[in-house]
């Protein structure tokens, strides 16, 4: 690292950081990222990656999401209608064991963090697990259907691997990815995120451009 470049820790704590333009970098060893359809056998398909965070800075955000669908209540929700909130979008389905390790953590934080907006994008299941999973976990948000067409995640194609179950992703207010993580995020993790994006101190992540890169333990 040259000297005018310094690593700024994230505010709840320090984060390993991988580059949203190579997403399969932040889970190397992993099988699966990058090649839909393929289930890794005895994973059920899911990744149980290690909480690999990424921050992006503003400037290279790129356009906001445009995802869409039905929900587990079975109303139509669009995150285009969410622009000036921060908006976080957890990927994934009830038979994930990282999901539900993950669950009351994400439960949690929604609960508390009322500004934010918090949505849930289910890749496998139909409506009576998703909402049988929501109730065990007390989930006090929805989640779009996507088992049948796979349209919301595509929308998400290039800012999360198609196979990384679960994953974390945060929308800054103008709806564009700012943060990401890959693998079951903790609690305190996901505050952080939402502490960086919504107070725009991501905006400074990585002083020489490109996306922040800071590692160590809790």
């Amino acid at each position: 690292m040259s000297a005018g470049r310094t690593r700024r820790p994230l505010t709840r704590r320090a984060l390993l950081v991988g580059a949203f333009a190579a997403p399969t970098a932040a889970l190397a060893g992993c099988s699966g990222l990058g090649q839909p359809g393929q289930d890794s056998g005895n994973q059920q398909g899911y990744v149980s990656g290690n909480g690999d965070v990424t921050l992006l800075p503003a400037a290279e955000r790129g356009e906001p999401v445009q995802l869409s669908g039905t929900t587990t209540h079975g109303d139509t929700v669009d995150v285009g209608d969410w622009r000036g909130q921060v908006v976080v979008i957890n990927v994934w389905y009830a038979a994930c064991a990282p999901c539900r390790l993950e669950a009351p953590d994400l439960a949690r934080v929604a609960s508390q963090t009322p500004d934010v907006r918090f949505l849930g994008l289910n890749t496998r299941d139909g409506q009576a697990v998703a909402n049988t999973f929501e109730k065990e976990f007390a989930i006090p948000y929805s989640s779009v259907l996507d088992a049948g067409s796979g349209q919301a995640l595509l929308s998400l194609r290039g800012t999360i691997p198609p196979q990384a179950v679960p994953s974390t992703l945060v929308l800054d207010a103008e709806g564009r990815p700012a943060a990401r993580a890959v693998g079951r995020v903790e609690e305190s993790v996901l505050r952080g995120m939402i502490d960086e994006v919504r107070s725009g101190r991501a905006d400074g992540a990585g002083s020489s451009g490109g996306a922040a890169t800071v590692s160590g333990g809790a």
